[in-house]
């Protein structure tokens, strides 16, 4: 329904990683900017939506420590807590194998922002994706660490916040490496997520006790080049997930980050081809976020080229699609 750039112009010549929330006056996007990734340079950047228009970027944190010390900042993920705060979660460090985790809360959908919040140490926050509510207060934190190969953990808080508390990891980081998990809620209670991996596909897990243990990470169905994706589950059940649908060669994955697709599933297990985000083969896109608003609209953010923030607004029940088998995009 809508094909556009977040921004045209900004301070800073490149972007990744970028998270989209919905709040009580419009939605809100946040991204790291800077000359590029690892740079000390590099902030988080926000643009709110007010109406069908962006708001050029702003800074809203950044990893000075002190007058002769200064840290990148990393991988910023929105929430907005029901009836209260919007959160913003960032990491600050000079690498994902050192950095640690920061919150930032503001009252006014995005406008004025709290100071910055250590969060406890050991924790950094949702990594990539956004928290999920399970319940009427238990947030779930999917999350994961590099410093002793790619784990996934989840932090958990049943006060918003406040306090945190962690469950896993759930793989060795060796025989099964993986990040960036994606939470999903289906019908009959259970959780699932989806995750990042280097194992040639996104790989899956399941709880049956809202995230308190977990089944062992196996391969889903669908191929991963070792990129980022984003997940979500919709008011109609289904679950919707965003990657490049890529059948990357060799045992470790890899490759080109194009095109970008995405797909559903009703049972989380099988899965249908619905949409082509992007598939030129200069580029890269990647890292998405994705969330369903009020009106049941699904929106979309991901980094276009390193170069800017793409957005797309889709109608969830326009989507059609052709089962996936074999790994292979069936159009």
């Amino acid at each position: 329904m809508e094909d556009d750039f977040v921004y045209d112009v900004a301070p800073f010549p490149q972007c990744h990683a970028s998270t989209i929330v919905e709040t009580p006056k419009g939605l809100v996007c946040a991204f790291f900017g800077g000359t590029r990734e690892k740079n000390r340079d590099v902030e988080i950047y926000l643009c709110r939506r007010d109406g069908n228009k962006w708001s050029a970027p702003v800074s809203v944190a950044n990893g000075v420590q002190n007058a002769s010390l200064r840290y990148p900042t990393w991988n910023p993920v929105l929430y907005q807590v029901p009836g209260g705060d919007l959160l913003l979660f960032y990491k600050v460090g000079p690498s994902p194998s050192t950095w640690k985790g920061w919150m930032k809360a503001s009252k006014d959908n995005g406008l004025t922002w709290s100071e910055a919040k250590a969060l406890p140490e050991g924790f950094i926050g949702p990594v990539k994706n956004k928290p999920v509510l399970v319940g009427n207060e238990r947030l779930i934190a999917p999350s994961s660490k590099e410093d002793n190969g790619w784990q996934v953990h989840f932090e958990i808080s049943d006060d918003f916040g406040k306090s945190w508390k962690m469950v896993g990891p759930i793989n060795d980081g060796k025989s099964i490496s993986a990040i960036q998990p994606s939470v999903l809620i289906h019908k009959n209670g259970k959780l699932q997520i989806l995750a990042r991996s280097e194992n040639r596909a996104i790989m899956e897990a399941w709880s049956s006790d809202n995230g308190d243990t977990w089944s062992p990470l196996t391969k889903s169905s669908l191929p991963n080049n070792n990129s980022g994706i984003d997940a979500v589950t919709l008011k109609d059940g289904r679950h919707l997930v965003v990657y490049n649908h890529i059948l990357a060669p060799g045992n470790k994955a890899g490759g080109p980050r194009t095109p970008l697709n995405l797909s559903y599933s009703s049972d989380g297990k099988t899965w249908y081809a619905t949409v082509v985000l992007e598939n030129s083969p200069i580029g890269e896109y990647s890292y998405p976020s994705i969330i369903q608003s009020a009106d049941g609209m699904v929106h979309i953010v991901y980094t276009w080229r390193r170069q800017k923030v793409k957005y797309v607004k889709i109608d969830p029940t326009k989507l059609e699609g052709k089962k996936i088998e074999n790994g292979l995009w069936p159009y």
